[in-house]
């Protein structure tokens, strides 16, 4: 066994552990890594020959969560093992791979493969960051082409102060979360949600973070200084194949860009149509040269690219994009509200030729959805789906459920409007919002932002402000480069940044950002912030055309909730026994659930108001206190006595008229007064001090008392000495 070493630098006020030497040495390169009591176990393999016939650079990144890292066994009955990956896992495997994948030679071909498994879980320390951490060191230590390190910082801000790598509690408290991966000059892949923080603040934190970075570049640089391997030079040399591809691009370089000139691309179907000419006059042009088929589906292979750099050259040389805008200008934009019956909302966001339409559903609390990951247990009332079918760029493909980028860009969008969802106190409803991408040509997470924005307002959320998404571009060469507005998927090749952005009029709620650079600099960034600024109010404006704010009516098809607190030692009295009461009352009013929570809180979910009106005061009933001096009418006589009759005046709940107070005149038998199953109205005289109810049908006004019954009592014979029990609710015992 090789000799294990450790390193150990300083993450803001905590110490960081990288140990190397001991643990998985079949990889290319592995490392363990502690923040506090949580650890992961980074490792990087690479196969042995490149993969044939694949037009890309083959990486796999996993983020393995293990629930035994956080002392936890799943709560399936059924299923004990872990799964398929959480939601959270597919986003921070995506969040570590949009760092890793720049710093590789695209050219290569050899599977590369980065899997983090978290060994133990502290639950203070997260194990996102300790996982790009460990994936960078991996990779960076061994033998696999990489031209890294990275690092990584976390930066928010509490109460004016600025916190590097923060709690959890922390972070919940905070203004702001925000991650940023790369070097202290340049970032890679940058993640913030927020709530509505304003532009300059959070360019201040892209300055706290980068500068927060270094030392832990400074500790994988030392670590591959002591125990790194030489790097392996896996890019095989084809120079038929370079100087066809190079023959290619001399060839139809002039041809793409005059033909953006002359004509500009507008849509996807456009730029695709655009390619198969430029493959067809390819084609004609080598067969001419008495160039074979293979070779020439060989030169081929550069069009894709080629004319993602003539649409980046346009740009810097001319200024000008290959559908004609203005850097800074957007594309057309909708909005609409209200397209679709029977569902509770939904909207409907048009940019260019980029389609979503997103539908607001609205449920009971009790459809909230469990989570049961490492770190993230509980409930979530607050939901966003995304779905991107084939034919929304033109493709047939089978449908297999999500993917992980459907997962993400559904993620984003939802923490895009997280922070503006009311409280469920303020709105105690379930939301779910699914986004349909209906034509895609770039940015279809921001506009799935902007069409759930509108279908949370239609379906009548109240929302706290609308939210509008803009994806943010970038061309460059070397040291040349420009931002550019509203970006399109030619405008996102070589050289580019895809940095979507959302925020309301007052501030920004999310970022997400990955390049195809080695890093954009402080400046680009802050350039970008400054544009997305003066472009948000185009896109605001938009949303407010199609409608300016939360309906203040739910839609007709969506359920009513009725909430109102209890006393939480009245939970028992509403549910009953093996919930016999609870599913009596929704049984009988019609209502379709009743949850109740811990500290008293109750909420009746109905299809209309009458039945939640229903439950609520069946609810009401069993579970209020009585007071003296109250009045109950048409109440229903339960049970009669020698002393008095026992009177329903609430669910579960009875009390006792005794004989002296069922009329205004001595009485000789109950039951010449109320007999079983008689309406009556009584008043409260007394609770005694076992919380037993008095009652009084003489001091209640709107009893009918007849001439019979006077007769009868003036016949009666007075009574004996002592008379009844007052106030009691049994006789006295016979000696």
């Amino acid at each position: 066994m090789n000799e294990q070493k450790t390193f150990t630098t300083m993450v803001g006020d905590k110490e960081l552990t990288i140990k190397t030497g001991k643990f998985a040495q079949a990889a290319n390169g592995t490392c363990m890594v502690q923040l506090g009591e949580t650890v992961v176990l980074a490792t990087a393999v690479m196969s042995e020959r490149p993969r044939p016939g694949i037009p890309f650079f083959p990486l796999m990144v996993d983020f393995e969560e293990k629930l035994y890292a956080a002392g936890r066994i799943k709560g399936s009955r059924f299923i004990k093992r872990e799964g398929r990956p959480t939601d959270e896992a597919v986003l921070v495997a995506r969040f570590i791979d949009r760092s890793l994948r720049p710093l590789f030679n695209q050219e290569m071909r050899n599977d590369v493969q980065v899997i983090i498994t978290v060994l133990a879980f502290d639950g203070e320390n997260d194990a996102d960051l300790l996982g790009l951490i460990g994936a960078s060191c991996a990779l960076h230590i061994s033998d696999i082409p990489w031209n890294g390190p990275i690092g990584i910082a976390r930066v928010s801000k509490l109460d004016d102060e600025w916190l590097v790598n923060p709690t959890y509690a922390q972070r919940d408290k905070a203004d702001f979360d925000l991650d940023v991966a790369g070097t202290s000059e340049k970032a890679i892949m940058i993640e913030a949600r927020a709530s509505e923080t304003p532009e300059d603040v959070m360019a201040e934190a892209f300055e706290k973070a980068m500068g927060s970075i270094q030392p832990v570049i400074d500790l994988i640089e030392k670590i591959r200084k002591d125990v790194g391997k030489e790097k392996r030079d896996m890019v095989v040399v084809d120079e038929r194949g370079d100087e066809l591809r190079q023959m290619a691009k001399d060839y139809l370089y002039p041809i793409f860009e005059k033909r953006c000139i002359e004509r500009p691309l507008f849509s996807k179907p456009q730029i695709n149509a655009a390619k198969a000419e430029l493959k067809d006059q390819l084609t004609a042009h080598l067969t001419e040269q008495g160039i074979e088929e293979a070779e020439i589906k060989i030169a081929a292979d550069v069009i894709y690219n080629l004319t993602q750099r003539v649409a980046s050259d346009l740009i810097l040389k001319q200024g000008k994009r290959v559908d004609g805008r203005a850097l800074t200008e957007i594309r057309e934009l909708t909005g609409e509200v209200g397209l679709l019956p029977r569902v509770h909302g939904s909207g409907h966001f048009n940019r260019g030729t980029t389609q979503v339409m997103s539908i607001c559903t609205l449920g009971a609390p009790g459809d909230e959805q469990t989570l049961d990951g490492m770190e993230t247990v509980g409930q979530k009332r607050y939901m966003h789906h995304y779905n991107f079918p084939p034919y929304s760029v033109g493709e047939a493909k089978p449908l297999r459920g999500a993917s992980r980028r459907d997962i993400g860009h559904g993620a984003l969008a939802e923490k895009a409007l997280d922070f503006m969802i009311p409280s469920k106190e303020d709105f105690p409803y379930t939301i779910r919002v699914v986004s349909e991408v209906l034509d895609s040509n770039g940015s279809s997470s921001m506009a799935s932002t902007c069409a759930s924005t509108l279908a949370l307002m239609d379906a009548g959320v109240p929302i706290k402000a609308p939210v509008a998404g803009i994806a943010m571009g970038l061309a460059s060469s070397g040291d040349d480069w420009k931002v550019i507005t509203d970006l399109q998927d030619i405008e996102d090749g070589d050289g580019g940044m895809d940095f979507k952005i959302t925020g309301t009029k007052t501030g920004l709620t999310a970022i997400q950002m990955d390049t195809k650079t080695d890093g954009i600099t402080l400046e680009i960034i802050k350039q970008t912030l400054t544009q997305w600024k003066d472009a948000k109010a185009t896109v605001l404006a938009a949303i407010a055309g199609g409608l300016e704010e939360p309906r203040k009516e739910l839609s007709e098809h969506a359920p009513r909730i009725l909430t109102m607190m209890i006393n939480p030692d009245k939970i028992r009295d509403v549910i009953g026994p093996g919930g016999k009461m609870i599913n009596e009352i929704i049984a009988e009013t019609g209502v379709d659930s009743i949850d109740i929570e811990q500290d008293g809180y109750v909420f009746i979910t109905a299809p209309n108001q009458t039945t939640g009106e229903a439950a609520f005061a069946w609810v009401g009933d069993l579970t209020r206190e009585v007071q003296a001096n109250e009045t109950f009418t048409k109440c229903s006589v339960e049970r009669i006595m020698d002393f008095g009759a026992f009177v329903n005046i609430l669910p579960g709940r009875d009390g006792l008229v005794h004989i002296s107070e069922l009329a205004p005149w001595r009485v000789a038998k109950v039951e010449d007064i109320v007999k079983v199953g008689d309406e009556v109205n009584v008043k409260v005289i007394e609770i005694d001090s076992m919380g037993r109810v008095n009652l009084s049908m003489k001091q209640a006004e709107g009893n009918t008392y007849t001439d019979e019954m006077k007769e009868k009592a003036s016949k009666a014979p007075a009574p004996r000495s002592g008379g009844a029990p007052r106030g009691g609710s049994r006789p006295p015992r016979k000696s």
